[in-house]
């Protein structure tokens, strides 16, 4: 039984199948999982379970709860987006064709990651899996490479038909080999679709000359040039297995949890994304470097740590990303006092001129998502601007980082700083280039 959730959203019992026994095991095994997350997963009321600010799969036998993003659409649709914020946060690097492929509607979240890790994962196993060469030790009738002395002369000592070899031969049983076969078996386990089930069985046997691993996550695995194709591989089976984010519940809640915090998924997503987009100005994503005070030994106090710091022709430009809803019919949109204190702190230590607050979109706020708000400092050559980009479409939420790019040249000439002239070349450039490609 699997039911899905949004953001907050609470799932009662005596709906879908919730009883008391179901949901009892499922809080324990999200507080297993939160302990990992450091944010709640489900929690209890009095009519239920709501899920937190989280998103992802909590499974444990019998039942299994799906928890999306609150953001604009169908299900479907959302979990499109969402595995599109999580191939740019993570690296994986999911072609537009792979996504359309994988039928977002019918299946969960779960079920579309395993089918497309299936998918890849046949697709280079056809071409065989990647080999190393492996030092054995094994007493022959014939030398094979070369002798080992120490060996022969003890323990073959009275085996003089015997030679006590060392030689080099290639194996399968290598370390990325041994992490891609955790993650298949890890798979087989969970899967429910009978699709998903059979692809997995099948790479399993394929796996069969690979032995196990206790610690898969700690295998010592060297990505390079001769395993190129499976370098994308190696980062959806280490998410499987735990990652950054993953937690798998033990003892005594019994489970499997794939889950994300949206505000650090958000975070993340952003930072790629302007990373990309105003590539060649460095992004330095949570940079630390600085302080808000000094005491009187002028050691530095009070850490920063921006979200993203560009360094743009005219001047670092702060971005802090916040996972919250704005509300359009207020004057402050609802914007947290706290967060603007705290941009201000950014702008006053970096020597910030223009500093943003980026937000989800939302189609309450009404309008395009970009800009929405102008805001400047008092008595301080600061700009601040509330912005929100439309993460539920992976079209979309690209071009609102080029309009952000877009942005700072208007702003540059309303503060009287010069324009920079690399930035309407740079709208170009990435233009160009998302255009000529359709992976993310």
């Amino acid at each position: 039984m699997l039911h899905t959730l949004r953001e907050w959203e609470e799932w009662r019992i005596g709906e879908n199948g919730l009883n008391e026994r179901a949901a009892s095991r499922l809080q324990a095994a999200a507080e297993t999982a939160a302990a990992r997350l450091k944010v709640p997963v489900l929690i209890r009321t009095s009519r239920g379970l709501k899920a937190g600010q989280v998103v992802g799969v909590l499974s444990i036998p019998g039942c299994a709860v799906e928890i999306l993003p609150k953001i604009d659409g169908e299900n479907g649709d959302v979990r499109g987006a969402l595995i599109h914020m999580l191939s740019v946060a993570r690296g994986l690097r999911i072609a537009d064709g792979e996504l359309a492929a994988l039928d977002t509607q019918r299946r969960d979240f779960l079920e579309l990651l395993a089918r497309l890790f299936a998918d890849r994962l046949r697709a280079a196993v056809r071409r065989g899996l990647p080999r190393r060469y492996a030092e054995r030790e094994e007493d022959l009738g014939m030398l094979r490479g070369r002798l080992d002395v120490k060996r022969q002369f003890t323990h073959l000592a009275v085996r003089p038909d015997r030679l006590a070899c060392r030689f080099d031969e290639l194996s399968e049983d290598t370390p990325l080999n041994r992490v891609l076969k955790a993650a298949v078996i890890r798979l087989a386990r969970i899967a429910r679709s009978a699709e998903n089930v059979r692809a997995l069985a099948e790479l399993a046997a394929r796996f069969e000359s690979v032995g196990d691993s206790r610690l898969p996550l700690r295998e010592p695995v060297r990505l390079d040039r001769t395993n190129t194709a499976f370098h994308g591989l190696h980062r959806l089976a280490r998410l499987f297995l735990a990652g950054e984010w993953q937690s798998t519940a033990s003892g005594p809640a019994p489970g499997f949890a794939l889950l994300f915090p949206m505000n650090e998924l958000f975070e993340k997503f952003i930072g790629r994304c302007l990373q990309r987009a105003l590539a060649p100005w460095p992004v330095r994503l949570q940079h630390g470097a600085l302080h808000a005070l000094e005491d009187e030994d002028r050691t530095g106090i009070f850490h920063l740590r921006p979200d993203a710091v560009i360094d743009s022709p005219t001047g670092p430009v702060i971005v802090d990303t916040k996972w919250k809803r704005l509300n359009p019919r207020e004057r402050d949109l609802k914007v947290a006092s706290s967060d603007i204190y705290q941009m201000l702190a950014y702008a006053r230590s970096y020597g910030a001129a223009r500093a943003i607050l980026l937000y989800p979109w939302s189609a309450e706020i009404g309008g395009r998502d970009g800009i929405l708000r102008h805001w400047k400092a008092v008595n301080a050559n600061c700009r601040l601007d509330i912005a929100a980009v439309d993460v539920g479409n992976r079209v979309t939420s690209w071009k609102s980082c080029v309009k952000l790019l877009k942005s700072m040249e208007l702003a540059s000439t309303r503060l009287g700083v010069p324009r920079p002239s690399a930035v309407a070349s740079a709208v170009t450039q990435v233009t160009r280039a998302r255009s000529a490609s359709s992976v993310v």
